[in-house]
């Protein structure tokens, strides 16, 4: 068990507050979904929880330790990883190159996505941003992480690499945290933490069930 949270946590870009003291919890091994439109800070609270964006009050929490001041690399080597939206992946590196700077062995990451290994001497800078996608979940996979923070996994999927990519997502051994738009089709029959948030507040928070319905 594992479990990272945010604690009346304020983000300012410049002179804009992006996260308004916002409270949530991510229990591991488990699926929470930071729900949000553009603007709404789902991003942001990704970022909060990675060490990417410097906090203007509040505290970041793991397994009961205040980590605020601890730096993003430092949460990576304690086992966190962060997939963001965009430049996820070593894009003048091939395919195979990218998965071999996590693990030696990257099996596993072609029996997650089986669509990669055809790709594997391609430069991953000339993907399509769903294969893209695939190629930094599988890194993820690889790294066997204790928390995992994705940003829009499913992003350029078609419908069924995206439901492949949240039963992997359920499946692994870690707390997974994700920001999507809208609540993804895969997770309306899953058990699932759902935050809401809203111009950077927290509007609704329970399970995908009750949202769904």
């Amino acid at each position: 068990m594992t479990t990272v949270s945010l604690r009346h946590t304020r983000v300012r870009y410049g002179p804009l507050e992006a996260l308004h003291g916002i409270t949530l919890a991510a229990p591991g091994p488990g699926l929470t979904v930071l729900l949000g439109r553009n603007g709404s800070g789902r991003t942001t609270a990704l970022r909060a929880l990675a060490g990417t964006v410097p906090l203007s009050g509040g505290t970041v929490v793991w397994d009961g330790t205040d980590i605020t001041r601890v730096p993003a690399y430092e949460r990576a080597r304690r086992g966190l990883c962060l997939v963001p939206e965009r430049q996820a992946v070593f894009g003048s590196l091939t395919v195979r190159e990218n998965l071999a700077l996590t693990a030696r062995d990257h099996t596993p990451a072609l029996d997650s996505y089986p669509q990669l290994r055809p790709l594997l001497e391609r430069r991953a800078g000339t993907l399509s941003g769903g294969e893209q996608r695939m190629l930094a979940l599988s890194r993820a996979v690889l790294a066997r992480p204790r928390v995992v923070l994705v940003d829009e996994p499913a992003q350029g999927m078609s419908p069924s690499v995206a439901a492949r990519t949240y039963e992997l997502l359920g499946a692994l051994d870690a707390c997974v945290v994700v920001a999507e738009q809208r609540l993804p089709p895969a997770l309306r029959d899953r058990s699932a933490i759902v935050y809401e948030l809203r111009r950077g507040t927290v509007v609704f928070a329970g399970q995908a069930g009750e949202l769904s319905g």
